[in-house]
């Protein structure tokens, strides 16, 4: 049986409780190296790799809170980290509807720090570069036609199940781990209050 969906909040809406008297507390799931290029000011990071791990701790710290709005990209992985953390025993997370690209579309300031490339165009880049690579190289080995449909499969795959392998791995990388990757540097500033 799956986990509730969790409530979304609009990115007008999420504005509006930000300046209120009662301000949510903003938690990034997106990765380090993500988070450092673009987030919403005082939001907190901690990456859908950590949650995964430490599910239970951070929704300890998160209970405390009277309102937690969960951001990410799009609002797909902001919905994981909503069931991982639901099912750890938090209640009333929302998440933010169509992520931090909605956010900035609204033209809501974000603070900005080194520019890279999102996680999804990584994937994208990966993904396509192999199969390009493929069929090329098919011509002179055909069994190497395999290696794209492979990739095509996968890619099925993580659409139907919105998960997505190549993406979990790009993540793993150095140039997407930032400067505070460490799980108990981000459980401790979370815990502490003290957002990037």
């Amino acid at each position: 049986m799956n986990a509730p969906t969790a409530a979304a909040i609009t990115s007008t809406e999420l504005r509006t409780l930000l300046k209120s008297v009662t301000s949510a507390r903003v938690v990034d799931v997106r990765t380090p190296a993500e988070f450092d290029t673009a987030h919403i000011a005082g939001s907190y990071n901690v990456p859908l790799d950590v949650l995964n791990k430490h599910g239970a701790a951070v929704a300890e710290q998160l209970a405390q809170d009277h309102d937690v709005v969960l951001v990410c990209r799009s609002g797909q992985r902001s919905a994981q980290a909503a069931q991982l953390l639901a099912k750890e025993g938090l209640t009333g997370g929302r998440t933010l509807d169509k992520g931090i690209v909605d956010w900035e579309g609204q033209g809501f300031a974000v603070k900005r720090g080194t520019q890279r490339w999102e996680l999804e165009r990584q994937v994208r880049l990966v993904a396509g570069s192999v199969v390009l690579s493929s069929v090329l190289g098919s011509v002179a080995v055909p069994r190497l036609k395999w290696v794209a449909a492979g990739i095509g499969a996968g890619l099925t795959y993580a659409a139907a199940s919105n998960t997505c392998a190549m993406a979990a791995l790009l993540a793993k990388l150095p140039y997407n781990r930032g400067a505070t990757s460490d799980a108990a540097t981000l459980l401790s500033r979370l815990g502490a209050g003290s957002s990037a």
